[in-house]
């Protein structure tokens, strides 16, 4: 099951009337979303959402139905057992790119980025951004895993080279085992236009 389905799942099973619900489905053959309401003496729009949120699980059915020219739908298990398994290894980011060295980096000029320095004064603490323009701005702190603060404190500045991230890895002397960390903010200072980057793939 993706992230985003045991997300939703997750959202609507916390619910109080999820059990009763599901009771329903499992006890009766077919059931109406009104018919589940006044049953459980809930809104109607409440177990519309709950059943159709089930039904893009496809943990229920449904069929259309119709009653004096008027349809409505109809909902049915679909499977009797529910498993919430997530494989958090798939939101491991991606690092091939850098054990291409296929991407090379520095800080963009003018990025209006602050850097704070740790004590010992080898590498960044944390790096303020300002997000948003005039009034509606706001400054957002962001605090460094220590190889990270290596990493940026390393980082070439806007008029020198780029270099390869795993160049200033090795630089830093940051073990390998941090490239998925060093990955993930090097894309969100990217996103903020706080570095820049030179791909030669």
């Amino acid at each position: 099951m993706k992230f985003k389905d045991v997300a939703i799942l997750g959202s609507y099973i916390s619910k109080d009337y999820a059990e009763p619900l599901f009771k329903l489905l499992v006890n009766y053959k077919s059931i109406s979303a009104s018919e589940a309401a006044s049953r459980l003496s809930l809104h109607i729009r409440t177990v519309q959402d709950f059943l159709e949120a089930m039904t893009e699980l496809k943990i229920l059915k449904k069929e259309e139905v119709y009653e004096k020219k008027r349809p409505y739908n109809r909902y049915m298990l679909n499977q009797h057992y529910i498993k919430m398994e997530i494989d958090l290894n798939k939101l491991l980011e991606s690092d091939s790119e850098i054990n291409n060295n296929s991407i090379k980096i520095r800080e963009k000029i003018n990025s209006g980025a602050r850097f704070t320095t740790a004590r010992n004064g080898q590498y960044f603490s944390n790096v303020a951004i300002w997000v948003g323009k005039g009034r509606e701005g706001k400054e957002r702190k962001i605090s460094l895993t220590e190889s990270q603060g290596r990493f940026l404190f390393n980082l070439p500045f806007p008029n020198a080279a780029y270099m390869d991230i795993k160049q200033i890895m090795k630089k830093a002397n940051i073990n390998s085992e941090h490239t998925s960390e060093i990955s993930d903010i090097v894309k969100l200072l990217e996103e903020y236009e706080i570095v820049e980057t030179n791909s030669n793939s």
